[in-house]
């Protein structure tokens, strides 16, 4: 029983260590990528950052985490939405730019939504999963990045402030 529950701790730690080593770290400055608008005009991320805090989710129309976050991205959306850029990367797997915009009408996400669909901002963010919300500071610099659907977001948020 012992040898058993030695192997399962070895196992977590190796992936929560694997998940870490997946993220941007925390104090790196935010890349600039290329993503399409959902009408497929080419649009650069980079615009946003360094000029105000930017929250960044990369998610998918059938992803059930990314919907566990929608209650707190609406919630910080109404608390801090006036000092802070809500945008939601779409990752290009399984769905269309049309499918993510009727999602995105039908749920009212508050985010800005754009299109990976080279998948060149899930590649510059060292994004692994969807669900994975990145915040970026006013001065371009990563304070957080986190993934699942139980995320404490207005905290993120307010290390960026």
């Amino acid at each position: 029983m012992t040898r058993i529950l030695a192997v399962l701790t070895a196992g977590f730690l190796s992936s929560a260590l694997n998940a870490q080593d997946a993220s941007l770290d925390i104090g790196s400055k935010a890349p600039s990528a290329v993503v399409q608008t959902l009408d497929g005009k080419p649009f650069d991320i980079g615009r946003y950052i360094g000029k105000t805090p930017v929250v960044l989710e990369f998610w998918a129309t059938w992803c059930s985490l990314c919907k566990d976050l929608e209650p707190a991205l609406r919630a910080a959306h109404t608390k801090f939405g006036k000092q802070v850029k809500f945008v939601g990367i779409a990752v290009s797997i399984n769905q269309t730019p049309q499918r993510v915009k009727l999602y995105a009408a039908k749920h009212k996400l508050p985010l800005e939504i754009y299109f990976d669909k080279k998948g060149d901002a899930s590649t510059a963010y060292d994004v692994i999963a969807t669900s994975t919300i990145v915040v970026i500071d006013r001065k371009g610099m990563v304070v957080y990045t986190g993934q699942g659907g139980d995320q404490d977001i207005e905290a993120a948020i307010k290390k960026a402030l």
